[in-house]
């Protein structure tokens, strides 16, 4: 018998009945009324999403194609450009910089850690060329399982006048992005994360010094140009044949979104971080993150002395059907994640630590599961 999974991961993440119905749908002509009609609605309602008044635009691609329309399109060749990384996407965001030829200075944190502010801030008045051009900030690290306070950040490089760049595929609808308001040049999201629509699609929004920047750069490109998507954007079509399934489960998809609402999507997210930390905690887990920078999206957890990641998830998969995500890079089997971000709910996630404190048993670690319940329904409030 085909076993029933729980997907606990960072992404994909588990996607509504009614988002999957929705993709099944006939094709429609992407250059015909209906289309259009469809993704005026949906750019309109992404702008609200992404809390800015500008242009959002939707590309059919996973988010690293975003973070690559992102670069291409706002800089040049040999450009200076500061690379804040505190993990494994934040390292992705920086060679994607350098691919295309950035001058690329890193300033790395420690895996686990979020990003310091003042640190930037300091790097930033060294610079009284204004030789950088654009900084990069990952606002949460599904690798380790800390959000970034992107406001501080942003605030602490807005002064300098380079770009602020952040790679948002993570956090959106998740955690409060507030674009507009903080001052985030540019923004990547995509649609396999807290969007609850499979796979395909990633947005990106860019500010008017990001347009006005777009002038003068002179990276190589076609497919991701955003020129383009904006001036089709305006017909009510796109450059490119669109991913016209996945458009239809984004629009079942934000429509869930907005039943819901923003405030109230950020709080059910912030019940379940709590209650994964609590209850793993309560367990004698050790949290990668502590409490002040941990992600409402994923929780990174250290394996026990003597266990690996793979056996821990090894064993949540085959014998309880929940599916958990393991380290990355350095981290690999030294830590599991549990992703608690779009389409989940609090009793996914007492179900995942019930199971996890039955299977850390099995393999001989000692756990109060029963102290790991209590802490999370406290968590729950």
């Amino acid at each position: 018998m085909y076993q029933k999974q729980l997907l606990l991961i960072p992404g994909p993440t588990p996607v509504p009945p009614s988002v999957l119905a929705a993709c099944s749908r006939p094709m429609i002509n992407h250059r015909g009324p209906e289309y259009m009609a469809m993704q005026r609605a949906l750019e309109h309602d992404l702008a609200q999403i992404f809390q800015t008044g500008s242009y959002v635009a939707i590309l059919t691609a996973s988010g690293t194609g975003g973070l690559e329309a992102a670069i291409v399109n706002f800089l040049s060749p040999g450009d200076k450009v500061l690379a804040v990384s505190i993990g494994a996407f934040g390292d992705r965001w920086a060679s994607t910089a350098k691919a295309f030829g950035a001058q690329v200075e890193k300033m790395d944190f420690e895996w686990g850690q979020a990003a310091d502010p003042q640190r930037v801030a300091d790097r930033l008045a060294q610079d009284t060329n204004r030789e950088i051009k654009a900084v990069l900030f990952t606002h949460n690290e599904t690798s380790t399982g800390v959000t970034n306070d992107l406001a501080a950040l942003a605030a602490a490089a807005r002064g300098h006048g380079a770009l602020i760049m952040a790679d948002a595929i993570s956090s959106l609808v998740a955690i409060d992005l507030q674009t507009d308001h903080w001052g985030v040049d540019v923004v990547v999201a995509a649609s396999q994360k807290a969007f609850m629509t499979p796979p395909g699609l990633c947005f990106v929004s860019a500010s008017s010094r990001a347009w006005q920047a777009m002038a003068s750069a002179r990276m190589p490109r076609m497919y991701w140009d955003l020129q383009q998507a904006k001036d089709f954007s305006d017909k009510g079509q796109t450059p490119w044949t669109p991913a016209v399934s996945l458009l239809y489960g984004l629009e079942v998809g934000i429509g869930l979104i907005k039943q819901e609402g923003l405030a109230n999507i950020f709080a059910r997210h912030r019940r379940l971080g709590s209650m994964c930390r609590a209850a793993a905690q309560a367990m004698g887990l050790e949290l990668l993150a502590d409490h002040a920078q941990a992600s409402n999206a994923v929780t990174a957890l250290k394996c026990p002395p003597g266990l690996g990641s793979k056996q821990i998830r090894s064993l949540m998969q085959e014998r309880y059907g929940v599916v958990l995500a393991g380290g990355q890079g350095k981290l690999q089997d030294s830590i599991f994640r549990i992703g608690h971000l779009g389409f989940v709910s609090e009793t996914d996630v007492l179900t995942a630590m019930s199971c996890l404190a039955l299977a850390l048993a099995e393999l001989g670690v000692a756990v109060d599961g029963a102290a790991g319940m209590e802490a999370a329904r406290q968590a729950l409030g």
